[in-house]
C-alpha cells in the first residue's frame, strides 16, 4: 500500500509515473522518496533530454499527501519537518536540467497540484482538475516557496481562489491561465505528448537548460521567511481536527483554534 514511482527511459525520453492507482495516487513518504532518488539519477546519469510526469490508472495525476501519514502530527514543527521535504522534493523537480512535461488526466491535488506546477509544460485530458483545498478540507497551509509557485502558475487572484475559497480549476480554465499549454482528449493524448516531446527535443538544449532555471530563480529566489505561518496552522487544533474528519468522511467543525 506504500505505492511505487516507477521510472523508464526511451529514446533519450525519461518517464516518470506515479503507480497507486487504489488511492488516486496520493503520495506515500516512500513514494516521496523515491521520487527524490529518481530526480538525483536524472541528474547524474545525464542521458535524457526531456522528461515526463504522469498518474498511473487513468483517474487521477496526483490526489495529494496520503492524509493518514498525519495522524501522527503533534505539533507545528511536524508540519515544518514535512513541508521542508515537499520542497526539497518539488524543488528537485524543478532544478532537472531538461525540460519535463506533466500529463494530467483526472485529479491534481494538493502535492499533485505542486508537482504538475514544478514541471515546465502540463498537456490535459478534459477530465483534468487542479486544485489545493486545504481550506475546506485539513485546515493545513503550504509553504512560501509553493505558494510563490502556485501565484507563478495561475496568478493571485486564482491563487486565493484556489486557497481560500478552495475552488477547483478545470481544465478548461486552467487552460485560458496558461498553465495548462494544451487539452487533448485520452485517444490522442500520447500523440499530443509525443508532439511537444519532439519539439523539445529538436530544441537547443543549454538554451532551454539556463532559461528553465533563469525563470525558477526569478520566481523561487529571495522569497520572505514564511515557517511561523506553516507553524502556525501545522500547530493549531483545526489542523488535527481536519485530518480526522477527513479520513472519517466528514465534515469538519472548525474553531479558528
Amino acid at each position: 500500500m506504500s505505492g511505487q514511482v516507477h521510472y523508464t527511459v526511451e529514446n533519450g525520453v525519461g518517464a516518470v509515473v506515479f503507480d497507486r492507482p487504489e488511492a488516486r495516487n496520493a503520495m506515500t513518504w516512500a513514494m516521496y522518496d523515491a521520487l527524490g532518488e529518481i530526480c538525483e539519477r536524472i541528474v547524474r546519469e545525464g542521458d535524457v533530454r526531456a522528461v515526463t510526469f504522469r498518474g498511473a490508472g487513468g483517474e487521477a495525476f496526483v490526489a495529494g499527501t496520503d492524509i493518514e501519514q498525519f495522524r501522527g502530527f503533534e505539533t507545528g514543527q511536524d508540519g515544518l519537518d514535512y513541508e521542508a521535504v515537499i520542497d526539497r522534493r518539488i524543488g528537485q523537480i524543478e532544478r532537472l536540467p531538461v525540460p519535463t512535461v506533466a500529463i494530467v488526466d483526472g485529479w491534481a491535488i494538493g502535492g499533485g497540484l505542486a508537482i504538475t506546477a514544478a514541471c515546465d509544460f502540463r498537456i490535459a485530458t478534459p477530465s483534468a482538475r487542479f486544485g489545493i483545498p486545504i481550506a475546506r478540507t485539513l485546515g493545513n497551509c503550504l509553504s512560501i516557496a509553493n505558494v510563490a509557485r502556485v501565484v507563478a502558475s495561475v496568478g493571485a487572484a486564482r491563487a486565493k481562489r484556489m486557497l481560500m475559497l478552495a475552488e477547483i480549476l478545470s481544465a478548461e480554465e486552467a487552460h485560458a491561465a496558461g498553465f495548462v499549454a494544451e487539452i487533448a482528449e485520452p485517444d490522442v493524448l500520447d500523440a499530443r505528448v509525443g508532439t511537444m516531446v519532439s519539439k523539445l527535443l529538436a530544441n537547443a538544449p543549454v538554451t532551454m537548460r539556463v532559461v528553465k532555471e533563469g525563470i525558477r530563480r526569478v520566481v523561487g529566489e529571495g522569497l520572505p521567511d514564511g515557517d511561523d505561518l506553516v507553524a502556525e496552522c501545522y500547530g493549531s487544533r483545526d489542523f488535527r481536527i481536519g485530518v480526522e474528519a477527513f479520513l472519517a468522511k466528514q465534515k469538519p467543525a472548525w474553531t479558528g483554534t
